[in-house]
């Protein structure tokens, strides 16, 4: 699903709120780590070092997560652009995993496994900062200069697509998130979330909606 889907809403792309932060998200999308795409088959050489971690071999456990940190790390930027807890979220990642790997099966494919874990440690970040209250003001996008995002910072672009998106509910900045920016069909997100399809849809449109709103006040 194109990010342009999201501009689409709006007849003036170019000069409506929507417009402005597909463009931005477009420049983020320019120097930001690369976009997490896990191949969705286990090679053997996972499968022999899934294997020996199960049987309680650290080594085999290091060379996975050696493997998938790249791939994990680019996924997690997406949670955060504070560096210290995107860092502490790589590493609840591959905790996690580790924990769950004695019930792991060789008919699940492993990257798609770990990019579950990842999706659901990002979404419980969410979902914790939100219950204590932690919130993101409009104000950063007030006053900013919008006119011409093609020579922003693509960092910067980054930084107020994240203060725009943290105005949102966890289950709306997800599902955003997955189909817009990770560029996940409707059945990929509705595997990575554990929701049905038409969950996924429902929650998109709701939250294209809510999020028009806020842009609208800005």
């Amino acid at each position: 699903m194109s990010t342009a889907c999201l501009a689409s809403h709006h007849t003036a792309a170019g000069s409506s709120p929507l417009g402005m932060l597909w463009r931005l998200w477009c420049a983020c999308d320019g120097q930001a780590p690369q976009q997490t795409r896990f191949e969705p088959k286990t090679d053997e050489q996972d499968q022999r070092d899934i294997q020996a971690s199960q049987q309680g071999d650290p080594d085999a456990y290091a060379r996975l997560v050696r493997r998938y940190e790249r791939q994990v790390s680019r996924r997690m930027w997406k949670f955060t652009r504070d560096r210290t807890e995107y860092e502490e979220l790589v590493h609840e990642v591959f905790v996690e995993a580790y924990f769950a790997l004695p019930r792991y099966r060789e008919q699940n494919a492993f990257p798609a496994w770990l990019n579950r874990i990842a999706t659901r440690v990002g979404y419980r970040y969410w979902k914790n900062n939100r219950r204590h209250g932690w919130a993101v003001g409009l104000e950063h996008w007030d006053g900013q200069d919008h006119s011409d995002t093609d020579n922003a910072e693509a960092e910067q672009a980054a930084e107020q697509l994240h203060r725009l998106l943290a105005r949102l509910g966890p289950r709306d900045r997800l599902v955003l998130t997955l189909l817009y920016w990770e560029g996940c069909s409707v059945a990929e997100a509705s595997q990575q979330t554990g929701w049905t399809k038409t969950m996924v849809k429902v929650q998109a449109h709701r939250a294209r909606a809510r999020l028009r709103k806020i842009l609208d006040q800005a």
